[in-house]
């Protein structure tokens, strides 16, 4: 399902809940007896618990055309679109020396994949990650990509910066994964560093050790897909349930 018709869907659902849902920027987050939360478009709204479920932001490679395919024939996850591109030839753009993995793990889906180095040279691979590329018949093509070759629409190729084309119809690539804890960290959230970035630390709940701030989704980690950000607000809104009906009632 594309990505912009399950959002609607989703908004479409909740509205039948009697949510409010509003189309605006949360620009500050203070925290008193309840929380103070700004808005863009000057609206303050008030709140006894939040969910900060703020995701994150890729950041992709500097090559020319990449931002413009990226979701379309330039991909990071093959796990999401490995299938649907099966046995096409593989590009994969590197951006550090773990790319080895992402090269490794998409040989599942075609014979056919080279691995660009790009900016890393290649001493920069271990002996170990020499072998399993080759053990996976993946070819290592030394050199920084200058961009791609797109015709009519469609991915054809990886342009090298000494002018050979490798003709390619996939390209997968790692970003750097940006948390967005900024409102997180004005709450004086305690964060934790990963190999993927900055996030809060959080409970079986994700509740953070803000008490009354809960997080979910990519705002708490790298990896968590649709359905398992879908599970972290399930869990967050039955603790914060229980929650309040027991302020309510322990304060009668």
């Amino acid at each position: 399902m594309p990505p912009a018709e399950f959002l609607a869907i989703g908004r479409e659902e909740i509205a039948r809940y009697g949510v409010e849902l509003v189309r605006d920027r949360v620009v500050d987050v203070e925290k008193g007896e309840d929380f103070s939360v700004v808005l863009a478009g000057g609206r303050t709204v008030r709140a006894r618990r939040l969910v900060v479920a703020t995701g994150l932001k890729d950041e992709l490679p500097a090559v020319p055309g990449v931002a413009e395919r990226f979701g379309k024939d330039v991909l990071h996850c093959p796990f999401c679109h490995g299938w649907e591109v099966r046995d096409q030839p593989f590009g994969v753009l590197a951006t550090s020396p773990a790319s080895v993995h992402q090269a490794l793990i998409v040989s599942q889906w075609s014979k056919d994949v080279r691995f660009f180095l790009h900016t890393v040279a290649e001493e920069e691979l271990s002996d170990q990650d020499l072998r399993r590329l080759a053990a996976a018949g993946v070819d290592v093509v030394p050199g920084e990509v200058a961009g791609l070759v797109v015709e009519d629409d469609r991915l054809t190729g990886v342009r090298l910066a000494d002018g050979t084309t490798h003709a390619r119809s996939v390209l997968f690539t790692a970003p750097r994964p940006v948390p967005q804890t900024g409102l997180l960290e004005r709450l004086g959230a305690e964060l934790h560093e990963t190999p993927f970035g900055t996030y809060p630390v959080v409970d079986g709940n994700g509740l953070t050790s803000v008490p009354g701030v809960w997080a979910a989704g990519n705002a708490i980690g790298f990896a968590e897909q649709v359905v398992h950000a879908a599970s972290g607000g399930y869990r967050a809104a039955s603790a914060i349930v229980g929650d309040l009906l027991m302020t309510d009632l322990d304060a009668v």
